[in-house]
């Protein structure tokens, strides 16, 4: 579990980084320009960490699943060599997923305003910028997403049924709470991060008639908030790590 909280914190911390040269550019410099290429190399990059985030929080649901179905074989099943073979595929998937969004931006001519609704690059924000015919890029863009984050919370969901199923099954009452209580920490991290998400992401593609003020609230909350949220609801839930974060402030 605690390997696991790391890859996460990792993959949020390289998140929020992602963000930050065009962020700290407007903020502390007042410079609200960027040049294409290093707004394709950031938009790549935040779609890769939101993807890989999103497989870590379904290793995390696996992880739930077989500490409350099978808890006597959990070391045994989740070894380090495998749950550093799970990382290095998760990290492999996001890049063969989100490689090909910065290299088919580049074949489009932009001579709309280059104006974008945030402060950082996303497909769906750059695609609106361009001039040239983007319904590959959106089938592209609407499959990736699928294929990631859509498959990744199905996945997710079916992990709690069989984790319900399982706890369901538990005929003590107290062990039955107990078990599920494990799970409250992963479902608030999972809400936080696939919530604003799924609303950015239809409403980019679908809102038309949408207020510009909801879709850059939904984009800061999207990626600013679970990273921010994330430590805050772990920390809260476990002793362990509440302990550890005391003993360095009374330090």
């Amino acid at each position: 579990m605690y390997i696991f909280l790391s890859i996460l914190a990792i993959t949020d911390l390289a998140l929020s980084i992602s963000t930050m040269p065009t962020t700290l550019g407007i903020y502390l410099f007042n410079s609200r320009e960027i040049s294409l290429d290093a707004c394709f190399a950031q938009l790549f990059f935040i779609h890769l960490f939101e993807c890989i985030e999103s497989s870590v929080l379904l290793l995390m649901a696996f992880d739930r699943f077989i500490a409350i179905r099978d808890p006597l074989r959990y070391v045994s099943i989740l070894t380090l060599p495998r749950i550093g073979k799970m990382g290095l595929v998760c990290v492999l998937r996001g890049m063969a997923v989100m490689l090909p969004l910065p290299i088919f931006l580049q074949q489009f001519q932009y001579c709309r305003p280059n104006v974008l609704s945030h402060c950082y690059c996303i497909n769906q924000d750059v695609m609106k910028i361009a001039c040239s015919d983007i319904r590959v890029n959106s089938i592209y863009g609407l499959s990736a997403a699928l294929l990631t984050e859509g498959l990744d919370s199905l996945l997710i969901f079916l992990s709690y049924v069989m984790i319900l199923t399982t706890v369901l099954s538990i005929t003590s009452h107290a062990e039955c709470l107990r078990a599920l209580n494990t799970c409250i920490s992963h479902l608030c991290a999972v809400l936080l991060f696939y919530t604003p998400m799924i609303g950015l992401s239809v409403i980019h593609r679908f809102g038309e008639g949408s207020s510009p003020l909801l879709q850059v609230l939904l984009g800061y909350i999207s990626l600013l908030v679970p990273p921010l949220m994330n430590p805050i609801v772990y920390s809260m839930k476990s002793k362990h790590l509440r302990a550890r974060i005391i003993r360095v402030f009374v330090k």
